[in-house]
């Protein structure tokens, strides 16, 4: 419902849940539970989620960012970029994933570790200049020696692949849900505005080729509402769901895609206008096909877990 109106607001609150809470929620201990949690879920305060590097994107299990476990403190060294929530005035600390070793078949040993904002050797800085979700906070994190007590590991020491890939799940969908509300807030437009806007004597709806793209606006925008439901009910019913996960942020990131560009071509001229919603909608529209998982990088992943690949 956010996201039918602003991308940044819905960014923000879906972020705030699913990356900054989840995570917290689902492996943290009790004691981390009682630190953070509550002003975190009051709305009180924000936390973002370090796993992007500017090597490591759709090869997340890549990190280079490393945690060197010193007496009763792990020593942090690397950097994170393209974070959400983490250089706010209420953000609170970021889960960063880190290597902290080797496992025994060669493979890096991922874990993830809480850092509170102010820790010493950790900075961030926020990015400027995006083409979309301006009013979202999106931020580089780097890490200089930055020591943390050895506490502040997330779970299990070298569970953090797992916790990465649980997260992410759980995002597509709100990835998803954000797609399904932009393509509707979309229709919602461009309908008002195709029965208001008059050429050649009657409204612009009334042409049937207008007609028409309304209407496959309404199926797309019904066809993602159920592929994403399908995969929110089978979360709560606490069955598999990394399926339909990636398939309802696939779909639905497409679906706006689609209606965004129907928008601005139903309001002409004034669809590339800032002063038009339409404008906005189709610049939030990319990083929905881009965040949390490429469309290329959910292609694959559905391949995989219906046995293609």
């Amino acid at each position: 419902e956010i996201a039918r109106v602003d991308g940044s607001h819905a960014a923000t609150v879906a972020a705030g849940n699913s990356l900054g809470i989840g995570p917290l929620y689902y492996f943290g201990s009790e004691e981390q539970k009682q630190r953070y949690l509550p002003k975190l879920c009051s709305g009180e305060a924000l936390w973002g989620f370090g796993l992007t590097e500017p090597d490591a994107g759709s090869d997340a299990a890549n990190s280079k960012t490393t945690a060197v476990l010193d007496g009763d403190e792990w020593v942090i060294n690397g950097s994170k970029i393209f974070i959400t929530n983490a250089s706010t005035d209420i953000t609170s600390g970021v889960t960063a994933l880190c290597r902290t070793g080797t496992r025994d078949d060669g493979r890096p040993e991922l874990s993830c570790i809480l850092i509170e904002t102010g820790t010493s050797g950790f900075e961030t800085r926020e990015m400027h200049g995006k083409l979309m979700w301006r009013a979202s906070n999106t931020s580089e994190l780097y890490f200089d020696d930055c020591r943390v007590p050895k506490e502040n590991m997330l779970g299990p020491r070298g569970d953090g692949f797992y916790q990465m890939m649980q997260t992410l799940d759980g995002g597509r969908l709100s990835i998803g849900s954000m797609g399904l509300g932009g393509a509707q807030g979309c229709l919602d437009l461009a309908l008002k505005y195709s029965k208001e806007r008059s050429q050649f004597g009657k409204p612009i709806s009334h042409f049937q080729v207008n007609a028409f793209k309304l209407a496959d606006m309404a199926m797309e925008v019904e066809c993602a509402r159920l592929i994403l439901y399908k995969a929110c009910w089978l979360r709560d019913q606490k069955k598999p769901f990394s399926k339909e996960a990636a398939m309802a942020k696939l779909h639905c990131s497409e679906v706006m895609y689609r209606c965004a560009n129907h928008a601005v071509q139903l309001h002409g001229g004034y669809g590339l206008m800032k002063e038009y919603d339409v404008e906005r909608f189709y610049r939030d529209q990319k990083l929905l096909e881009i965040g949390e998982g490429t469309s290329e990088v959910q292609r694959i992943v559905i391949s995989r877990l219906i046995g293609a690949l």
